[in-house]
């Protein structure tokens, strides 16, 4: 049985998977190679080598009720949208609340993790490990869990743009960017249209003198404020649209999506519009692009053809002269260089994990990848999923399916994956946010019974099908339930409103004369639509009203 778990790495994924193994008793050790937690999340002003990497103004585009971890609520006073300064700051919370801090080995990094050689018996790892003194270190734990993340190593496909070692300027990839300081009263070029690329862009324009975005397909561009001013995901992210997806064909759907966004700016008219639909890739979130494309700040632009010194020609044959940057805005690659080879199953363009975690060909399931996976939603919640999930497999309390069963559904998983989304080498990580939550609640045995609580809780039931698909809805049953999960559903609007009630509003009650007013207009317009149609249609309102009477008779 796993007693002895190695996690590693301290991020978003690497805290939970601690907690988790924690609430299944299991004694967690985790190996962070820099000097704090946070992952991602933390802040340098300089990029380090093999780490994840963010710039100064980085805002999340999940706002905090659909990011947060399930029994752990982001403060009511924190923002919607939060600086990544906020972010880590609630991580913080959440390692001293449940008391993760001190399972942390801070710069240590994992040099390897292989299988002992009584493997096959045991299912147990050697994992070695070099402090900040560079001594190498040897472990054996029962099980590990890898929290590696896929932002770490910057894709620079200069091969793919002919002349660029004659560029006279200065380029450099996204993952190197901080700042918009060094742009000021330059040309720039972006190429890559995510949302680093579009961040960038639009940060940029504000300093530099001309702005120019490259696009290889196009994006679809959706804003972060939707109607009435809700953050676009607590609005759309229910359980009733996601029955629509289920029920309607996916063109409909797309067409539907597509509509909605171009009646907001005309994708094709703002030189946007991709090759690809609306849900087949996950949209460009920026709410600022949009109006630098309207204000000429930004210009949208094919793809780079070549490179000739410092003139940049694109495509359609079009150039820019004088560029003085190039930002590569072109994704990341992603790599275990610590795993065996043996460990890992190559489907497709990706590693193929069953249900996105588990190395299907391995003889005992006790490695486990959290936080590998993309979806249009906050990696927290799905990681935090995730990892629970593997706790309880490693606790005994889940068994995984025979290899040949795990192989089967991770090469049905690929070919799915090519079907429904628009995928590369860099992208094959891609699910549905609450498809993927409720098969993982599924096998924890946490979903949450519709049809239950439709009779039990008619007043939850309502939050639940018509609200925000938010984490507390896995804590209501099953293992692992959290007492404060009912509450927290009910009021998770309120957490969404309580920083935007920073000016006091007295509200009127409606004046008699209003209500009067209204009365009276309401039967003016009754009155004049009454004679309109005694007038025109003589005959109209008799025959009504005596068939009418025959049906009372």
């Amino acid at each position: 049985m796993v007693h002895k778990v190695a996690v590693i790495g301290a991020g978003p994924s690497g805290l939970t998977s601690i907690k988790a193994c924690l609430d299944e008793g299991m004694v967690p050790t985790c190996f962070e190679s820099s000097d704090d937690m946070g992952g991602l999340w933390k802040f340098k002003e300089v990029s380090e080598p093999n780490r994840a990497s963010i710039y100064r103004s980085l805002t999340i585009n999940i706002s905090k009720e659909m990011m947060c971890y399930s029994d752990f609520p982001i403060p009511a006073e924190y923002p919607n949208y939060m600086h990544h300064s906020k972010i880590l700051k609630y991580f913080r919370m959440y390692a001293e609340h449940f008391k993760l801090l001190q399972h942390i080995h801070f710069q240590t990094s994992v040099k390897s993790v292989r299988q002992r050689p009584d493997f096959s018996r045991t299912g147990q790892w050697e994992v070695v490990t070099e402090n900040r003194d560079g001594q190498e270190e040897r472990h054996v734990f029962d099980a590990v869990i890898c929290c590696a993340g896929h932002y770490t190593y910057p894709n620079m496909p200069l091969k793919d743009f002919p002349g660029i070692e004659t560029f006279e300027g200065k380029y450099f990839h996204s993952w190197d960017y901080k700042g918009p300081e060094d742009m000021y009263g330059k040309r720039v070029v972006v190429i890559g249209i995510g949302n680093s690329g579009g961040d960038i862009a639009t940060e940029g324009s504000r300093v530099a003198e001309e702005m120019y975005m490259s696009t290889r397909r196009g994006a679809w561009v959706i804003r972060q404020v939707s109607d009435n001013g809700m953050p676009v995901d607590m609005k759309y992210n229910t359980r009733f649209v996601h029955i629509l997806f289920q029920l309607l064909p996916i063109n409909v759907l797309n067409w539907i999506g597509e509509g909605k966004l171009n009646a907001m700016y005309d994708h094709t008219m703002y030189a946007l519009k991709p090759t690809h639909r609306l849900f087949s890739q996950i949209p460009v979130i920026n709410d600022d692009l949009p109006m630098k494309i309207l204000s000429g700040a930004v210009t949208v632009k094919p793809n780079v053809k070549k490179i000739r010194g410092s003139t940049v020609v694109f495509e359609d044959g079009t150039f820019v002269e004088k560029v003085d940057i190039i930002v590569f805005a072109t994704g990341y690659n992603y790599d275990f260089p610590f795993l065996p080879s043996s460990a890992l199953y190559k489907s497709g363009h990706r590693v193929g994990l069953y249900k996105h975690i588990y190395p299907p060909t391995l003889e005992h399931s006790t490695l486990a990848v959290v936080g590998f996976i993309h979806a249009l939603g906050a990696i927290m919640p799905q990681a935090e999923m995730q990892a629970r999930w593997v706790a309880r497999v490693f606790k005994g309390h889940k068994k995984l399916p025979s290899n040949q069963a795990m192989i089967k559904a991770v090469e049905r998983d690929t070919k799915d994956i090519e079907k429904n989304f628009n995928v590369s080498k860099l992208t094959p990580l891609q699910v549905d946010f609450v498809n993927y939550m409720d098969d993982l609640a599924g096998e924890i045995g946490v979903f949450p019974s519709l049809l239950w609580f439709f009779f039990t809780d008619y007043p939850l039931f309502k939050r639940l099908f018509w609200g925000p698909v938010t984490s507390y809805q896995y804590r209501l049953m099953g293992p692992g339930k959290w007492e404060g999960a009912r509450r927290a559903i009910f009021t998770q609007f309120d957490r969404m409103y309580q920083p935007l009630k920073t000016r006091k509003l007295v509200e009127h009650e409606p004046s008699t004369t209003g209500r009067l007013f209204k009365l009276s207009l309401t039967l003016m317009v009754g009155g004049a639509t009454a004679y309109y149609v005694h007038v025109h249609y003589p005959t109209a309102l008799p025959n009504l009203l005596s068939k009418l009477h025959l049906q009372t008779v």
